[in-house]
């Protein structure tokens, strides 16, 4: 494994990226919209309306009633006397949980689907697999840059997301109130695994296309479960407490695990060229 190879790779991956507004431009409007533009919207709206008058409140209503006594969630809510208060809680503690876990997801597709198919479409493929780099060099450099931009859109996301709750939310629940202990498992645990899971899902479909359009296209199925996940939640089917994020997170590491495990025998120098012609 060649260390200063993986940089520059890396560097120059990033550097392509940030480059290119058709694939840095959603990463800044997304994660605005997600950590910003929503909560803010929700925390206003609640706080000038009494959702004790308003109508089909029974779905969420028969969510609070449901909840077993001793969870911590019931708990929660159970300090709060006003409904508002309690929805805003489950909202943006909760169920917005699964909608936030898109952004670093959306930000490893986009660049691990850039990674070789972008390389075809400028025609620097052929240089890049001649140069004297192994193979688990460039593939590590690649899904490396990938997952550090991931990383990097889910802490800024993370902190816009508790400002905008904290300092908007202030005046109706006179304290802070992010982030919740299942939060901090999302951030250093689910985000991660599934942040790896998404790059080597796509790493590996930008090798076989031909451009970057058809991986980004691909990249739909590693948004799949995320979406299931968030109306799972609104439906009310479970709520993704600290105990289930601890088990998606490990389950997203073994399925990586074993993608990875099937990956290596296909990333060779003469298939990544042959996908390249044909």
């Amino acid at each position: 494994m060649n260390i200063r190879a993986i940089k520059a790779i890396a560097k120059k991956d990033l550097s392509s990226v940030t480059s290119n507004v058709q694939i840095f431009l959603p990463m800044i409007i997304v994660p605005l919209i997600f950590c910003v533009i929503f909560p803010a919207t929700l925390i206003l709206a609640t706080r000038f309306t009494d959702l004790n008058q308003a109508t089909n409140m029974e779905p969420i209503l028969k969510i609070l009633e449901s909840l077993p006594e001793e969870s911590t969630l019931a708990k929660d809510l159970a300090s709060f006397t006003e409904l508002n208060q309690k929805l805003i809680y489950l909202f943006l503690n909760y169920f917005f949980a699964p909608m936030f876990l898109l952004i670093p997801i959306m930000g490893a597709s986009l660049v691990a689907a850039n990674s070789f198919a972008g390389e075809k479409e400028r025609r620097t493929l052929e240089s890049l697999l001649f140069a004297p780099v192994d193979i688990f060099s460039l593939f590590f450099g690649k899904a490396l840059a990938a997952f550090l931009l991931a990383i990097g859109l889910a802490i800024g996301g993370f902190i816009l997301y508790g400002l905008t709750i904290n300092i908007l939310g202030y005046p109706l629940f006179n304290r802070a109130i992010f982030p919740q202990s299942n939060w901090l498992v999302l951030l250093i645990w689910v985000v991660p695994s599934f942040s790896i899971l998404a790059i080597l899902f796509n790493v590996a479909v930008s090798a076989k296309v031909k451009g970057f359009q058809e991986a980004n296209q691909m990249s739909v199925f590693v948004v799949l479960p995320i979406v299931f996940l968030l109306i799972s939640q609104i439906l009310g089917a479970f709520i993704i407490d600290t105990k289930f994020l601890w088990l998606l997170g490990g389950g997203g590491l073994f399925i990586s695990a074993l993608a990875l495990w099937r990956m290596v025998g296909y990333f060779d120098r003469n298939r990544l060229f042959e996908s390249q012609i044909f």
